[in-house]
């Protein structure tokens, strides 16, 4: 009599399709997932750039920042500046983090307006963020423009 070693293709087969069924369920899942992680790294980033925004207006009166002169001026910040506040990290100041783009609108001597879009709406995040000197994060579920007035408040 033979004994049989290995395994037959009818085994392997359906192993391979265990591990596909069980791939299938998992994957939407870690992108839901990672889209939620976005959108709170988003929320959390425009917290930052609304307590960057206070502080800067604080030490230089009559003044709002855009990302650049919130930022640093040197890595590391040496002596923080007008143009090079030394606020908020080398990364948010790039204008892209976490699958967002950020941007910092206004006049910036009375107001500001702060935003967050999905860098690929429905990929990376399906809302857009936003924020001005009310202190006060808006979203838009449909991942547009974000506008203070028509956003709902978090």
């Amino acid at each position: 009599m033979k004994t049989q070693k290995g395994f037959s293709l009818i085994e392997l087969l359906i192993v391979v399709a265990i591990i596909l069924i069980i791939a299938a369920i998992a994957i939407p899942n870690l992108i839901r997932s990672k889209m939620a992680a976005n959108e709170a790294s988003a929320v959390a980033s425009l917290r930052t750039l609304n307590t960057a925004e206070v502080t800067y207006n604080t030490t230089y009166p009559g003044l709002f920042g855009n990302l650049t002169s919130l930022g640093p001026n040197a890595t590391p910040c040496v002596t923080p500046a007008v143009g090079g506040a030394c606020l908020i990290d080398a990364l948010l100041k790039s204008g892209t983090k976490s699958g967002y783009t950020f941007s910092i609108g206004g006049n910036l001597t009375t107001t500001y307006t702060t935003q967050a879009l999905p860098t690929t709406a429905g990929s990376t995040g399906t809302r857009s963020f936003c924020s001005d000197t009310n202190l006060v994060i808006f979203y838009m579920s449909a991942g547009g423009a974000c506008t203070t007035g028509t956003g709902v408040a978090l």
